[in-house]
């Protein structure tokens, strides 16, 4: 078994970039968080798997509240606009699922991607260390992108 790793730089720039493509259409909302991170009280998970020679999960994590937030603001939805069950799953699974697919492509060997798979809680465990955990603020709430990966 051999640990790949991604750059955190190339990372963060790929979750700037689809946050400023699909959820806010503009730059500069998405940053790094510094400090602590607060303790979840309701955590909300969306996760793709990476299949192929190297593999592992690309998984945000955040709290509910925001997870809505981000799915009203990919939906373009007024801020207290209710949002559906099935409409927040597709919206936060599909921001994992378009940053997954991003970082497959720093990868050495390109494999395939599953489908995105969203829970309450974290992401469940992988066999594989976390090559790489990035603490990032969006319009000042804590979300955090892990990645597990293995050769």
């Amino acid at each position: 078994m051999t640990v790949t790793t991604v750059d955190t730089d190339q990372v963060l720039a790929i979750a700037e970039a689809v946050f400023s493509a699909m959820v806010d259409g503009d730059a500069g909302l998405l940053l790094p968080w510094y400090g602590e991170l607060p303790e979840a009280v309701e955590p909300l998970c969306a996760w793709v798997d990476l299949h192929g020679e190297v593999a592992g999960r690309a998984a945000l994590v955040c709290e509910l509240d925001t997870a809505h937030e981000l799915a009203r603001a990919l939906l373009m939805m007024g801020p207290q606009e209710p949002i559906g069950e099935s409409d927040l799953v597709d919206a936060f699974g599909e921001i994992a699922n378009v940053v997954g697919g991003n970082i497959k492509s720093l990868l050495p060997v390109q494999g395939s991607l599953g489908l995105p798979q969203v829970a309450l809680g974290t992401a469940p465990a992988v066999d594989a260390p976390v090559a790489e955990e990035l603490r990032l603020s969006w319009r000042g709430q804590p979300i955090v992108i892990s990645i597990w990966l293995v050769a």
